[in-house]
């Protein structure tokens, strides 16, 4: 069994996991656009590829593939996602199969609107969205809600070009500076960070792990402390399900005043996973199970509360002699 992981990066964690759960019964393939790309050396093999937009880029991919014998392939970046769910017919056929949820329910996850509208749907809790500025205005005219809010870009990740803003003339400024902004009810509460794993045979979700965030860098958690609650077990239980996620996904929550509101889901392993495997929720060993065509066993909120994960810089050192730097 050999799996490969796109668009590496820096997550060099994820790399090594995969690694020590696979053991000697095949090889981890790593790929990015870089070759200063610190995570690709933790793999058996790493693939320089052309970026993700460049022409040609999934015939690359596909190639690997072929090559390699690629049993399972997912990947790392938000804008790689939507490809392997609508081309997964091309991996199948190459006998590679793409562990990522189906393409509208990973377009979905993507659009914050769509998002809102499905999660409402559902009757699950949510911060209210405007897509309309003036629907906005008129909702906080009539006391719906109240500033500060969030500006932010329907399709986005990593926190980039969100702003908070307590004005109309702030508002104002920023839709005439950017296209497809979102307005969004400002959660303050306590957040949360959900890592799920969703049976990519039977559908059933048999992993759950929850911490609660308690420090924020560039997006993604920077310190946390692992958190258990039935309740909030249950709701991601029936969402995830109902919805039919598969493999590994990420989801952001609020609590305010005693409820949960989901905000945010990322259809592939969380930079805060670490957290995860480290409690003993082993996702890879899941992925690895399910591409060998086991069934994974319920085993939700199987890990111990109040243990703290603290994010710290480290450094990789490489000799490049001889070798072309990519950046």
């Amino acid at each position: 069994m050999n799996i490969l992981i796109l668009s590496a990066g820096t997550r060099d964690k994820v790399v090594q996991y995969f690694k020590r759960e696979l053991g000697d019964r095949g090889r981890i393939i790593a790929t990015d656009c870089s070759n200063l790309a610190p995570a690709v050396y933790d793999a058996d093999a790493f693939y320089l590829v052309p970026r993700i937009t460049a022409p040609g880029y999934l015939d690359v991919i596909l190639d690997i593939c072929r090559k390699e014998k690629i049993t399972g392939v997912f990947s790392l970046i938000d804008p790689e996602l939507s490809m392997l769910a609508k081309e997964k017919e091309k991996f199948l056929a190459v006998g590679t199969v793409p562990i990522i949820s189906d393409y509208e329910l990973v377009e979905t996850c993507f659009d914050k609107y769509r998002m809102f509208e499905m999660l409402r749907k559902m009757q699950i809790p949510t911060g209210k969205c405007y897509m309309d500025k003036e629907d906005f205005y008129r909702a906080e005219e009539r006391g719906e809600i109240s500033y500060p809010v969030f500006v932010k870009p329907v399709r986005g990740s990593a926190s980039i070009h969100i702003n908070k803003v307590s004005s109309r003339k702030e508002i104002e400024v920023l839709f005439d500076l950017y296209d497809d902004l979102m307005i969004q009810e400002y959660m303050d509460g306590q957040e949360y960070g959900a890592d799920v794993y969703i049976d990519m045979i039977s559908g059933k979700c048999t992993d759950i792990f929850v911490k609660k965030k308690i420090k924020m860098r560039a997006g993604e958690t920077d310190k946390s402390v692992s958190y258990k609650d039935e309740a909030l077990f249950a709701m991601i239980q029936k969402f995830v399900e109902e919805c039919g996620f598969r493999g590994m996904i990420d989801i952001d929550i609020f609590e305010i005043n005693g409820t949960y509101y989901l905000s945010e889901v990322n259809p592939r392993f969380g930079g805060g996973y670490p957290h995860a495997y480290a409690c003993g929720v082993n996702m890879p060993a899941a992925v690895i199970r399910n591409l060998a065509g086991e069934e994974n066993e319920v085993t939700i909120g199987a890990y111990s509360e109040n243990i703290c994960m603290m994010k710290y810089n480290e450094i990789a050192i490489r000799d490049m002699n001889g070798i072309e730097i990519v950046p």
